[in-house]
């Protein structure tokens, strides 16, 4: 018999893979479970934003990462297409169990115009997850928690490690 399973490209099996480590929640736990127990935050609402803030770190990586490569708008492409995809299936399920529809892709695209205004805003800032922790906790509603920010920049700097990693490993960047 013949396989008629064709072979991804190794841009197209780096897209598949980032888009199942962005959409992994076993670190969101991780990174919940650090979360101090004094942090003035509402735990829901940290735990409900840090998927998007991983999802987006991942994007974001992928354009920060091989900026100059000729094959980063397809990885960019095909990453963002699977999470569209997904996004679509998260909106359909919450609709169908809650009544209210919430277009997710629509609320990654706002959280990652926020991170990205706010990087342009602090263009002095060394590191962007000096200005990532901040925004995070703001949207979670205390900028000023130390520990919510913490929190936010933990993420963001294990995420876009990962990523560079992976990219690294993968010979793409």
């Amino acid at each position: 018999m013949k396989n008629t399973e064709t072979k991804k490209s190794p841009v197209e099996q780096a897209a598949e893979d980032l888009f199942n480590f962005a959409t992994d929640r076993t670190d969101i736990k991780e990174v919940m479970f650090g979360l101090h127990e004094e942090a003035d935050i509402n735990r829901n609402t940290v735990e409900y934003e840090l998927p998007f803030l991983k999802i987006i770190t991942v994007g974001w990586s992928i354009s920060y990462f091989i900026s100059h490569t000729p094959y980063k708008n397809k990885l960019t492409e095909n990453y963002w297409k699977s999470i569209r995809e997904f996004s679509q299936g998260l909106t359909e399920t919450t609709e169908l169990m809650t009544g209210k529809t919430i277009d997710y892709f629509q609320v990654l695209k706002d959280r990652l115009n926020m991170y990205v205004d706010a990087m342009n805003e602090n263009t002095d800032a060394k590191e962007p997850a000096v200005i990532i922790g901040p925004e995070f906790a703001r949207v979670c509603g205390n900028r000023e928690d130390v520990f919510t920010i913490m929190t936010g920049s933990r993420l963001f700097i294990a995420t876009a490690g990962s990523v560079k990693s992976y990219l690294e490993e993968m010979k793409l960047r």
